[in-house]
């Protein structure tokens, strides 16, 4: 890879993938509604910014100018909270990842890769369940698939090589959402008491640089139409993993599991945590202590 274009270059995963591919010394045509959310990237001479909302979309084919390997789809609009119920919001998106694809196939890629989530696992079990009860996030992991299958589709029929990597719950710096690590850490580092699920289920963090470096590997060497899960190839239980992350952060503070209802219904079982290490040789290199540490004073100093 010598050439690429990344979707929400300013955004946090976007961004950290960017910074990653100019370490590489690739030339990276970012693309971000502003200049502002890129300036982190500006003093590089292997960056060139695009100025681009979704409604500009159809317009990318003529502002980038070189050949591009691969072209990285991330830009998407409400990723946690209350955005989950926002239907309309979500199947824009996944309007305008199709519209991304398309604009790849206009400059002749050679790839495209879509970041998808790892909820995506869960509509399987919605569509396959009587007994399934299907949450809000199911909304905007139901708009990933469906923007997976039609960018699949027309990748397909267009003679460009697709592939995607299906991210778990990330955590790190940059990340200013209110996602799951950073509600439980914000409120350790406030000497709160977090209020969780009994947590008896399989469960996955993946610190930033983890997934920077996945979908690096996957521009390289992903197979073509092929979905990966971005994660950890052995997992933790959810009470496992969030009881360690509070030895870290503020062991006086007594986590409260089963305060609310289990309702995260993945079956890791019909997951392949091999492939991406099969195919590419990823694996995730983050030590969870320093990881934790270095994003919880993060955000202690970001206020966040």
């Amino acid at each position: 890879m010598k050439t690429a274009v990344v979707t929400g270059a300013g955004g946090f995963i976007g961004g950290a993938l960017t910074r990653r591919l100019l370490d590489e010394g690739i030339l990276v045509y970012g693309v971000e509604i502003s200049e502002k959310a890129l300036s982190l990237h500006m003093k590089n001479k292997n960056f060139i910014s695009v100025i681009a909302d979704f409604s500009q979309y159809e317009r990318l084919y003529e502002m980038i100018k070189d050949k591009i390997d691969v072209f990285y789809h991330f830009a998407w609009q409400g990723v946690f909270g209350e955005s989950f119920k926002d239907y309309g919001l979500q199947l824009n998106n996944a309007k305008y990842a199709c519209e991304a694809i398309n604009q790849a196939i206009k400059i002749k890629c050679k790839k495209f890769v879509f970041a998808g989530t790892y909820n995506e696992f869960e509509i399987k079990n919605f569509l396959d369940s009587d007994e399934f009860k299907p949450r809000y996030t199911c909304i905007y992991s139901g708009a990933k698939t469906v923007a997976e299958v039609i960018c699949k589709t027309l990748a397909y029929n267009n003679g460009i090589e697709y592939s995607a990597g299906l991210v778990a719950m990330a955590y790190g710096e940059g990340n200013r959402s209110m996602m799951l690590p950073n509600v439980v850490m914000k409120q350790l580092l406030t000497g709160q008491t977090p209020k969780l699920i009994k947590g008896d289920n399989l469960y996955d963090l993946i610190y930033i640089d983890d997934i920077a470096e996945a979908f690096y590997r996957i521009g390289e060497n992903g197979k073509n139409q092929k979905s990966y899960y971005v994660g950890h190839r052995k997992l933790k239980t959810f009470r496992e993993l969030l009881t360690e992350l509070g030895e870290i952060v503020n062991p006086k503070i007594e986590l409260k599991f089963g305060e609310y209802k289990d309702t995260d219904s993945k079956d890791y079982s019909l997951i392949d945590l091999n492939a991406l290490y099969n195919d590419t040789g990823f694996e995730c290199q983050a030590d969870f202590k320093e990881s934790i540490i270095k994003t919880a004073q993060w955000l202690k100093k970001e206020g966040i």
